[in-house]
């Protein structure tokens, strides 16, 4: 008895009971197989990666040291006028002459910084510093009047560095922090940042001290070629110094904890 014979046996719904189970199309010849394989969790992170990745976020932080002191175009920003002061003041040797070149300098750079858009803060105080130390030089009429207020500055930064490490808010961190992320977290949660900091800082009390030491006892012998000479080539080196110790330091320190910040 052919199957086309039975009741329903229309040929066209007729099954092709020698075709193999797998080209028939029937639904259910799936229903057995098991699930599909399961997606590959990553691979836990080896002692090698953990320490690559902290070392490359310690250098990326200790990077931003040149970034926060202003970088070479900070430094020479504070640096030339003083070297244009006592220029003009042995060509023309009129104290408010050469005030009034290093503070027209001066407001120069903070122009030029305002027309390209940069930040003006260390134009800026260079600019202050500048214009203290030529009202003081042509009030009293004495070039060396000039230096002072730098010289007064100088001690005063060195105090209060030497006076936030004592406290444990070392300033290198203060200053470094917002640029980093990190904000305050070296403070509570990050020890090894707080003692790299803290050394960090002590370097910069002493080698930031040497200007004043050996500037000032030029100031009372009012020799104000060589104090000015003098106090040109202590300005770059010793900040430069100062930097990459400070880099080094952090290059060994542990990476920086970045700051959460709460929506509102």
């Amino acid at each position: 008895m052919s199957v086309s014979n039975l009741p329903g046996g229309d040929p066209a719904a007729q099954l092709d009971l020698a075709k193999p189970a797998e080209a028939s199309g029937h639904p259910y010849e799936r229903s057995f197989e098991g699930p599909g394989p399961a997606a590959a969790e990553p691979a836990p992170e080896t002692a090698e990666e953990t320490a690559a990745r902290e070392a490359a976020a310690s250098r990326e932080a200790a990077d931003t040291v040149m970034q926060a002191f202003g970088g070479v175009r900070g430094m020479i920003d504070m640096t030339l006028p003083g070297l244009v002061f006592i220029i003009t003041y042995n060509i023309t040797h009129q104290v408010s002459t050469a005030a009034w070149a290093a503070l027209g300098l001066s407001a120069l750079f903070v122009v030029v910084r305002l027309f390209k858009r940069e930040t003006i803060q260390h134009a800026f105080s260079g600019v202050f510093g500048v214009a203290i130390g030529a009202w003081i030089s042509m009030k009293t009429g004495k070039a060396e009047n000039f230096y002072l207020p730098g010289l007064l500055w100088s001690v005063g930064y060195c105090v209060g560095l030497a006076v936030s490490a004592l406290v444990r808010w070392p300033l290198i961190g203060v200053m470094l922090g917002p640029v980093t992320g990190e904000m305050f977290t070296w403070r509570t949660q990050n020890p090894g940042r707080l003692a790299a900091y803290t050394k960090a800082t002590w370097a910069w009390v002493v080698i930031m001290g040497i200007k004043p030491v050996i500037l000032f006892p030029l100031y009372f012998t009012g020799n104000v070629n060589l104090l000015g000479w003098l106090k040109v080539a202590l300005g770059i080196p010793p900040m430069l110094l100062a930097m990459y110790i400070t880099w080094q330091i952090l290059l060994k320190a542990p990476p920086p904890i970045k700051a959460v910040v709460e929506d509102e």
